[in-house]
């Protein structure tokens, strides 16, 4: 099994929101990313979609979207991003009755002596102007929900895959919490997306932090290639 990874699928069946007004890299860029998914993954391959996978804003609107993402080749586990307004209950989820696709939602997932976890996160790069007391809400939600993911890995000695939609860095360059929990838990690999165009691909980081491998799979970052993670 190889393991693969790609963010900000941005996918759009209704063709509502065109991509190349962030720039001309994103004309095809569905196209692109299918195709080079077919070139690259098996059936018993794993890819890893760390978030915002469809512009749709309703379940019922999304299912174009993800029922071609469930026609690629692989198992796929999806996570949710900061567009994916059309995530739902797990039931719901469920109840897609998707082949290959598994959403990540306070759980983790084994495969083939891997074990992935993670959540949505929250963006400590940005300078929020109003900090609110929603914010501050949602933030420390996502903390306990990446801790309930990797509370369920506890007693699991495989390698540990964390996804994050947003980066594990602040506006400094540093870890911040989210990331200081993955050294807590013994995290292997971390992938993040969410960083687009020239001035958000300026604060990447990658490589062994800490320990622990980083990778940013954005999908403009990686010309609209999958990335093999291991």
């Amino acid at each position: 099994m190889k393991i693969f990874a790609i963010a900000d699928l941005h996918f759009d069946s209704k063709k509502e929101k065109p991509m190349n007004i962030f720039g001309d890299n994103w004309i095809n860029h569905e196209e692109k990313i299918a195709e080079n998914w077919r070139e690259q993954v098996n059936e018993d391959d794993l890819v890893l979609i760390p978030g915002d996978i469809s512009w749709a804003t309703k379940l019922d609107e999304a299912i174009d979207d993800l029922q071609r993402i469930d026609e690629l080749p692989g198992t796929k586990i999806i996570g949710k991003g900061n567009h994916d307004y059309w995530w739902s209950t797990s039931n719901k989820l469920d109840k897609l009755e998707l082949k290959t696709i598994k959403f990540l939602k306070n759980n983790s997932y084994e495969f083939d002596g891997v074990v992935v976890c993670g959540t949505r996160g929250w963006d400590t790069m940005e300078e929020h102007s109003e900090e609110t007391a929603s914010n501050e809400k949602i933030y420390l939600r996502e903390l306990n929900r990446l801790k309930i993911s990797l509370e369920s890995t506890v007693k699991n000695e495989n390698v540990k895959i964390a996804m994050l939609h947003y980066p594990p860095f602040g506006s400094d360059g540093l870890p911040n919490e989210f990331f200081q929990i993955l050294k807590v838990f013994r995290v292997d690999a971390c992938i993040y997306g969410h960083l687009h165009g020239e001035e958000g691909h300026r604060n990447v980081r990658e490589g062994l932090i800490d320990q622990i491998s980083v990778h940013c799979v954005s999908s403009d970052y990686m010309d609209f290639k999958l990335k093999r993670i291991m």
